[in-house]
């Protein structure tokens, strides 16, 4: 192809010409937005004539044109571009600007926009290093209700740090944005694909291995609805601060995210916001770490008005410190997972919005606070014990509830299946009558967020009266989910509460296991199935007993002398029976066992 210079040559030597006929020659790899050699050596021809000079590059990394303006604008040469208003050209503008600033001018969005080029670059040219210039770019990332055009701009950043960037990923990805606002694609949203990432690295949970997290990773993402087309596992003696999983592991992965058409990338472990943003640029995709898709999860889930406050709590205190500088995350605009919760206006503020924002939240769920903490009064005072189901996610605790109470609340085989606590009746043996709560799912590593922002929630975890844990005793990592959930228990403060161990899904074990035996003879423990209704008369006479350790029945005769006492016990229990005598009056009373001592002169033998 003709090595044409184009634009205004006026005044400048043949040697300037001939060296920016070399630029033809350059090829950029592995999908660079730009190299820091071609950016240097632009930069050092801009500062000896003292004009703009631009290069005009293919998403396969040819160079198709190199033009040279004055010292304040580019005539810019015809590009042949693909059309299509949900299609950008296919060719992106690197430019420099010779008085240092690398920010985007009006023109430059102008010429992004009416070119619909893939990216406009601005090179603000640092001498006497050339290498270390900046740059910032631009990109067409949707279409306003005007039906313009909007630009977001990127950066700045080093030109070695812009090697890093994998650009034909953001292009294809804006291209999916713009063929879907568009309405030249389903307004359905479509099934995301997803690769998931997982690190082994000194210093991990020794309960769980890699591979097993990375497996319950992959549940977490079909819960939320993505497509997981790929695993990777990188080992590492510890994170890489910039990259987590390494630079090089990175790149490696943008190639695959490309040719695999991937939308989504998830990470096992919690990264920081700059590795997150790291990870964005250079891959080009979305990507969420373990604890953003458990939130998406919960987004998802919540129903009722304190749940979604809860969510959305615990989704800005997660966001807040990731606000500064959101890197090429593109995913406000497409929607997706990881998107939903508080939405696009809430997310796209400023921290202090979000710092008032929360403030506000946290104020509305103290009063819906007060008002669980009145109901707790309330059965605490009639002397109604309460029972709470905790547990692994899918454990089988909503499965459990609905047998036990011939309720019907929602139970899958799904990971957080309940987000929304749910209270019943509970009928025991004895003619007592409980209270039982569904609470939500437990699961390693659980964020501290929703521990934070399901405070109130969590707290009939901490003020019932009896816990029963639901293990999966089904699942082979059984025990490591166990650990898991008393590891939570003891971050609520409820580790020493009274516990059943109840060992759940026995129908899924073979029949000829041992285990069941084994488990039984555990102190305070049995063994049941709640979907096939296998032992379940012996947990709620195990549920009795253990109620009945807490609170006892006692027969009083009080003097009519003595009336105040009367008063004082139908505060401290339930009056079962009253009947007057001729020596006082006789209650019968079921209350707390540590009451009784106030009492015991009043006993009756």
């Amino acid at each position: 192809m003709a090595k044409e210079i184009y634009g205004n040559l006026k005044g400048i030597r043949n040697s300037v010409i001939e060296e920016l006929k070399t630029f033809y020659d350059l090829r950029l790899e592995s999908g660079q937005l730009v190299t820091a050699e071609l950016g240097a050596r632009m930069a050092d021809v801009t500062d000896f004539i003292n004009r703009e000079v631009s290069v005009y590059i293919s998403r396969s990394g040819q160079v198709l044109a190199v033009a040279v303006g004055d010292d304040q604008s580019v005539e810019l040469p015809p590009i042949e571009g693909r059309r299509g208003s949900s299609r950008l050209s296919g060719v992106r503008c690197v430019h420099t600007h010779p008085n240092g600033n690398p920010a985007l001018s009006g023109v430059d969005i102008s010429a992004l926009k009416n070119n619909r080029f893939d990216a406009m670059v601005a090179i603000g040219v640092a001498a006497p290093d050339f290498t270390q210039s900046t740059l910032t770019f631009g990109m067409i990332t949707g279409i306003d209700q005007n039906e313009q055009y909007t630009v977001e701009c990127y950066g700045p950043a080093t030109l070695e740090q812009a090697e890093g960037i994998f650009f034909p990923n953001l292009a294809a990805m804006v291209e999916r944005i713009l063929d879907k606002q568009s309405g030249s694609a389903s307004l359905a949203q479509g099934t995301e694909r997803a690769i998931l990432v997982g690190m082994e690295y000194g210093g991990s949970n020794t309960l769980w291995t890699a591979e097993d997290s990375l497996e319950e990773l992959k549940q977490l993402a079909d819960t939320a609805g993505a497509e997981v087309v790929q695993k990777f596992l990188q080992k590492r003696p510890k994170p890489d601060p910039a990259f987590f999983i390494g630079r090089g592991k990175v790149q490696e992965l943008a190639l695959y995210v490309q040719q695999e058409n991937i939308d989504l990338c998830i990470f096992d472990d919690e990264l920081s916001p700059a590795q997150q943003r790291n990870i964005e640029q250079a891959m080009g995709v979305r990507v969420l770490d373990r604890t953003a898709l458990i939130l998406d999860i919960f987004a998802q889930r919540a129903r009722t008005n304190e749940g979604k406050l809860q969510v959305e709590l615990a989704q800005l205190q997660y966001t807040l410190p990731r606000i500064m500088g959101k890197g090429l995350s593109l995913s406000r605009l497409g929607g997706g997972i990881g998107t939903r919760g508080p939405g696009e206006t809430k997310l796209e503020v400023d921290r202090r919005r979000i710092r008032d924002r929360i403030a506000y939240i946290k104020d509305c769920i103290g009063k819906v606070k007060s008002v669980r903490s009145l109901h707790r009064a309330g059965r605490a005072k009639a002397n109604v014990p309460t029972v709470s189901l905790v547990g692994y996610t899918n454990a089988g605790k909503s499965t459990l509830l609905n047998t036990l109470t011939n309720s019907d609340i929602y139970a899958q085989d799904q990971l957080f299946a309940t987000l929304d606590p749910t209270t019943r009746q509970l009928d025991l043996p004895n003619k007592q009558q409980a209270i039982l709560t569904d609470t939500v799912g437990f699961i390693q590593r659980l964020p501290h967020q929703l521990v934070a922002a399901f405070q109130s929630t969590l707290e009939e975890v901490v003020e019932a009266d009896v816990l029963l844990h639901v293990i999966d005793v089904s699942h082979e990592l059984y025990k490591e989910q166990a650990a898991s959930v008393y590891q939570v228990l003891d971050e609520l403060g409820a580790k020493d509460k009274t516990i059943i161990t109840v060992y759940n899904k026995i129908d899924k074990l073979p029949l000829d296991s041992a285990l069941p035996a084994r488990l039984a003879k555990e102190e305070n423990s049995i063994c049941i199935s709640a979907k096939a209704g296998i032992n379940l008369d012996a947990l709620l006479e195990l549920i009795a007993e253990n109620l009945q350790m807490k609170s006892v029945e006692e027969s009083f005769l009080i003097p009519y002398s003595d009336s105040a006492a009367v008063s004082r016990l139908h505060e401290a229990g339930t009056v079962l029976e009253q009947e007057y005598l001729a020596e006082g009056t006789l209650l019968k009373v079921r209350l707390e066992a540590e009451q009784v001592s106030e009492f015991e002169k009043y006993i009756k033998h």
